[in-house]
């Protein structure tokens, strides 16, 4: 806001206040006159009121133009501040503390609230951008690499093979992260969960583990079991991602001839699914960032995924109205929580 701006402001509020005293005083000088109109005395009585009419509309204009200053001073900081925001500034904060007034300081703290917010949310865009382009251009480089040494006439049979593998694999992996970016872009855009039916979680739960076998036997991972037999009304494909995930993690992160625990029992008031694992386990900030978007903790692991899949997890688990914690330690294996409402 301009300086032009602020003064008029100014000047529109004390002329109100100027407006309402005057009218006030008017209308007490015009009954004082009308009660002592037939009084002898009444020249005496009309001009000490003429007086103190004019002193209180000088004294009175004073008083509404410094006031009226300290009230719209924060109005015109905030309306500033606005415009900043306007511009993409998400840094500005103002400081209600200074002005004593508890509605100035609560708008004021809302108002530093809703711009690091936003601050937040443009980080989180620029971030995401940056890692979807980076995660597009490590397998399109590998194709575009691998397809030039096919070109080579002297190849072998065998490094033929290998190289069309290679494109294959890249072109799967690219293939999947869309499909995942595509479906968490339309789970974020959606409130509900429309298409529910009735079905059995603990055989959705064994349906996974067949699923994933050839990875579990392949490093001699020991199950242990203990799913009670439970029906679920909900979204039957959504929530096979969410096992899928889960158990799909803990054997990525499992060494071989570790275990892998998996419950499932049912509460009066929740159904609680519990993943554990005897892996490699997460940090604390690991855990912190364990849900972003593209986020991967153990970057040795980063070939075998996209940093995707829990997000994925969690946001199809807040659609269900459920919960999930994670408790690890490093070293000590991850333990996954989920609770749905029955």
């Amino acid at each position: 806001m301009t300086k032009k701006s602020s003064l008029k402001l100014l000047f529109l509020f004390s002329f109100v206040i100027f407006l309402i005293m005057g009218l006030s005083l008017t209308i007490s000088t015009i009954i004082a006159i009308r009660i002592h109109a037939f009084s002898p005395t009444n020249n005496r009585i009309l001009w000490p009121i003429i007086n103190l009419y004019l002193i209180s509309v000088i004294v009175g204009t004073v008083i509404s133009a410094i006031i009226g200053k300290k009230v719209l001073n924060p109005l015109v900081k905030f309306s500033e501040a606005l415009m900043e925001v306007s511009k993409g500034n998400f840094d500005i904060k103002l400081d209600g503390n200074k002005y004593g007034v508890e509605e100035i300081e609560l708008m004021t703290r809302n108002f530093n609230v809703m711009v690091n917010e936003l601050n937040n949310i443009e980080t989180f865009r620029s971030d995401f951008i940056a890692n979807v382009s980076h995660e597009f251009k490590t397998p399109l480089a590998s194709i575009e690499g691998y397809s030039m040494l096919l070109q080579d006439k002297n190849l072998t049979e065998k490094e033929k093979e290998e190289y069309t593998y290679k494109i294959l694999t890249n072109t799967k992996r690219l293939s999947n992260l869309v499909r995942i970016i595509l479906q968490i872009s339309r789970l974020e855009n959606q409130e509900l969960i429309l298409e529910k039916r009735k079905f059995k979680l603990d055989e959705q739960l064994r349906q996974v583990l067949l699923l994933l076998e050839s990875k579990w036997t392949n490093k001699n991972i020991d199950l242990n079991l203990d799913l009670n037999p439970i029906t679920f009304n909900g979204n039957e494909e959504l929530l096979m991602h969410v096992w899928q995930n889960l158990l799909d993690n803990a054997i990525k992160f499992t060494q071989d001839n570790g275990t892998i625990t998996c419950t499932l029992k049912q509460s009066a008031d929740c159904i609680t699914t519990i993943i554990s694992d005897t892996g490699i386990g997460m940090s604390n900030d690991t855990k912190k960032h364990l849900f972003d978007k593209f986020y991967q903790g153990d970057k040795s692991h980063s070939s075998e995924g996209n940093g995707l899949g829990l997000a994925l997890v969690k946001r199809i688990i807040d659609l269900c109205n459920g919960t999930i914690e994670v408790q690890s330690e490093e070293g000590k294996g991850s333990t996954f929580i989920v609770k749905l409402p029955c």
